[in-house]
C-alpha cells in the first residue's frame, strides 16, 4: 500500500467516525419538531437536505459527475433505489424516535454491522472468517430472545438495518463523489415530497410551516442529515465494508445511553439480555477485525 492510500483510508475513518458521532446525538434533534408527524418530518429533511447538497454541487463543480451518471441507466436505476432506501431508513428512525422506542433504534443499529459484513460477502466477494461467522449466529440468537422479550419480531431494529445495511452497499457499488451521490438520491425523491407537504397544506395540516420555530429546527435538519450522509458516503470508497462495519456501532451505542438515561425508557432484564448477547457478538467481531489488520499491517 502506497502512503497515498494509507493517507486516504485514514481520512476515510476520521470521516467515517465523525459520522456515526453525527447520527448517534440525532435522537435528541427530533423531538424538537414536534408535534409534526413522522412523514411531515421526512418530507422537510428531503427538502432541505438538497437545498444544502445542491449548494455544495455548486461550490464543488459536481455537475459533470451527475450528468455522467444520468446518461447511464444502470447506475441510475441503483441511484433510485439507493434513494428509496435511505428515505425508508430516514422515516423509520424519526418515527420511532418520536414515538419513544431510541433503545430499539439502537438494537437496529448495533446488528448492522454484522448484516453489512453478510452484504460484503453477497455483493464484493468478500470472505467471512470463522470468528465472523459465530458473530453472526450470536447476533441472531439475540434476535430470538428480543422477538421473546417484546412479543413481536424487533421491526423497527430490522427495518433499520436492512435498509441502511442495502443502502451503504449500494453506494460502494455505485461508487459515486459522495455530494454527486446525495444530490441525486434527494432530487429523485422530491416529486413525492413536494406532493405531500402540498397535500398536507391542502387539508391544514402543515404543522411545521405555521409555526416558524418548527420551521427553523426543519431547515437545520438539512445539513444535519446531509453532512453525515456525506461523511459515510466518502468513507465507504475509502475503507473496506468490514472497517465500516466495526466503526458502525458508535451510533447505536450513544443512542442507546440517550434511549435509557435521557428518554428514561423500558430496560427489562431479558431486553438486556438480550443486547448483552449481542454486545458479545460485537466483541467477537472487532477483536476478528482487530487481529486481521493487525496481520494486514504486519505483511506490509
Amino acid at each position: 500500500m502506497t502512503r497515498t492510500q494509507q493517507q486516504d483510508e485514514r481520512f476515510g475513518v476520521l470521516i467515517g467516525l465523525g459520522a456515526y458521532l453525527m447520527w448517534g446525538l440525532l435522537p435528541l434533534y427530533w423531538p424538537l419538531l414536534r408535534p409534526a408527524d413522522a412523514f411531515e418530518i421526512l418530507g422537510h429533511r428531503i427538502i432541505w437536505s438538497l437545498v444544502f447538497v445542491l449548494l455544495l454541487v455548486q461550490l464543488t463543480h459536481s455537475w459533470p459527475a451527475i450528468k455522467s451518471t444520468i446518461k447511464n441507466f444502470k447506475l441510475t436505476l441503483l441511484v433510485l433505489i439507493a434513494s428509496v432506501l435511505v428515505a425508508s431508513n430516514w422515516g423509520i428512525y424519526i418515527w420511532a424516535v418520536n414515538d419513544n422506542h431510541v433503545v430499539e433504534t439502537s438494537l437496529g443499529y448495533f446488528i448492522n454491522p454484522l448484516v453489512t459484513v453478510l452484504l460484503g460477502v453477497v455483493f464484493f466477494g468478500e470472505k467471512l472468517r470463522r470468528m465472523q461467522k459465530l458473530a453472526v449466529v450470536i447476533a441472531s440468537i439475540a434476535v430470538l430472545i428480543l422477538t421473546y422479550d417484546y412479543g413481536r419480531l424487533p421491526w423497527i431494529a430490522l427495518g433499520l438495518t436492512a435498509t441502511f445495511g442495502i443502502y451503504g452497499a449500494l453506494k460502494k457499488k455505485i461508487n459515486l463523489p459522495a455530494i454527486a451521490g446525495l444530490f441525486m438520491e434527494t432530487v429523485v425523491l422530491i416529486p413525492l415530497t413536494t406532493g405531500y407537504l402540498y397535500w398536507l397544506a391542502l387539508q391544514s395540516q402543515a404543522i411545521i410551516f405555521q409555526d416558524r420555530t418548527l420551521l427553523i429546527f426543519a431547515i437545520i435538519s438539512g445539513p444535519l442529515t446531509a453532512l453525515p450522509l456525506l461523511f459515510f458516503g466518502a468513507a465507504t470508497t475509502r475503507i473496506p465494508l468490514t472497517w465500516i462495519g466495526v466503526m458502525q456501532y458508535v451510533a447505536p451505542t450513544i443512542q442507546f445511553i440517550i434511549g435509557v438515561w435521557v428518554f428514561n425508557e423500558e430496560l427489562g432484564i431479558v431486553r438486556l439480555i438480550g443486547f448483552l448477547v449481542v454486545w458479545t457478538a460485537l466483541f467477537i467481531f472487532t477483536l476478528d477485525a482487530w487481529r486481521s489488520n493487525q496481520a494486514r499491517q504486519n505483511a506490509l
